[in-house]
Formats: C-alpha cells, sequence, structure tokens
C-alpha cells in the first residue's frame, strides 16, 4: 500500500456578510468541490507544498497561517492511504483567481453553509467545521 501526502489551504476572505471560503471544482473528477492542494513533489515541506499548489491552482501568492493546520487520512478505492494537511491562507483583497485550466473547471466564494453543503466529501467538511470554529 503506498501512501499519498497531499497539502493545501482552506482560502478565505472577510466578505460583506462574513468569512467566505474559496472552493475549486475540479475538471478530471466529475463534480468534485475542495480545496487547494495537491502531492508533495520531491523534498517539499508541507507549507511548501501548500503554498505551491495554491500559486498553480489559482495564480494567488498568499502567505499560509502556518501556527493552526487541520489534518485527515483515509483509504483510497485504489488502495493507497492518503494524509492530508491543510493550513489556512487569507486573501485581504479582491485579487482576480486565474484558474488553472487543465485541473481545475470553476470556482465559488461561499459563505460556511455553503460551503459546506457543496464540499464533496464528509472528511472535507468536517475539515471545514474545525477552521470555522477557529476563525469565529
Amino acid at each position: 500500500m503506498a501512501i499519498e501526502v497531499t497539502s493545501g489551504a482552506v482560502v478565505y476572505r472577510q466578505g460583506e456578510n462574513g468569512i467566505e471560503y474559496l472552493l475549486l471544482e475540479s475538471q478530471n473528477k466529475g463534480h468534485f468541490w475542495g480545496f487547494p492542494k495537491g502531492h508533495v513533489e520531491g523534498n517539499e515541506s508541507l507549507e511548501e507544498t501548500a503554498l505551491r499548489e495554491i500559486k498553480e491552482e489559482t495564480q494567488l501568492e498568499l502567505p499560509i497561517d502556518t501556527s493552526f493546520k487541520v489534518y485527515t487520512e483515509y483509504d483510497l478505492p485504489n488502495g493507497n492511504h492518503k494524509q492530508m494537511t491543510l493550513y489556512t491562507a487569507e486573501l485581504d483583497n479582491k485579487e482576480d483567481i486565474h484558474l488553472q485550466a487543465e485541473e481545475i473547471k470553476n470556482c465559488g466564494w461561499f459563505n460556511y453553509q455553503d460551503a459546506r453543503e457543496r464540499l464533496t466529501y464528509e472528511n472535507l467538511k468536517e475539515l471545514l467545521d474545525q477552521v470555522n470554529d477557529h476563525l469565529k
């Protein structure tokens, strides 16, 4: 069994009605909605992977908050085991997002409840719960 190590970030901003979360819709996985994230490459740290994935998938250069992170692990249908670490990253302006067309179909900013409903997998919803509680 191979272990897949991934890292990314829950990107958020202060909207007119509270915190809004950035979700990305995958180009290759049906209607999968999630956060900017990807596999660790080479000798990258989890932090370096998170920064690279945010930049690759959205063209945003955001600092991540390394003092807070959420973690989950689970088995994949192919028999591999996935470990996922997500940091938080705040967008403090209305900077445009330029999607990585070969991987990302769509994106949107959602309040907590709408983001929770849009997220595809339960483990991502649980991670969002932890982040939302932390940011309150």
